[in-house]
């Protein structure tokens, strides 16, 4: 069974296909590869007013202005210097590109559904509803993002998900 075809938000992504999977820190998540575009080089981003702290701004995609989403701010984690592993991954949301900001990008890893748990209770207080679930590969744990979920509960001007 492989990843829907679709970006339509309504439907859900499902926890097996291919993933792009990048770090944040020691963490590992994979996205479905069906929805990035591309990979770049960390490169200079313009700030907005009045956004989120996850939005560091725009940046210049070939004329089209696209939102920069930082995501060790969205997930909470403390701050890191930019290295030259540093890269933005410009994925699409429904019909908006946005790219988001991670400490590396790891590699594609093939998932199949006999090799996904779901996302564990953590209570009420923990958010998880952007995880699709976990996928289990030798002894490594990869969280599996629903991007449309994650990127949506974001303002950022200019895109609806």
């Amino acid at each position: 069974m492989s990843a829907p075809k679709t970006n339509d938000p309504s439907t859900p992504v499902a926890a097996t296909g291919q993933f792009l999977t990048f770090r944040l820190g020691d963490e590992e998540y994979g996205l479905e590869i069906l929805r990035v575009q591309e990979i770049k080089g960390y490169s200079k981003i313009t700030p907005l007013p009045n956004t989120p702290r996850e939005v560091k701004g725009v940046m210049n995609l070939r004329g089209a202005v696209v939102p920069i989403i930082d995501l060790r701010t969205r997930f909470g984690l403390r701050e890191a210097e930019y290295t030259v592993f540093t890269v933005i991954v410009v994925v699409t949301v429904g019909t908006k590109i946005v790219g988001l900001v991670v400490d590396a990008v790891s590699d594609v890893l093939n998932v199949e559904a006999k090799e996904v748990v779901p996302t564990p209770d953590l209570g009420s207080g923990v958010d998880t509803s952007f995880l699709t679930g976990i996928a289990r590969t030798g002894e490594r744990l990869v969280s599996l993002l629903n991007i449309d979920r994650l990127v949506g509960n974001t303002t950022v001007p200019g895109l609806t998900a």
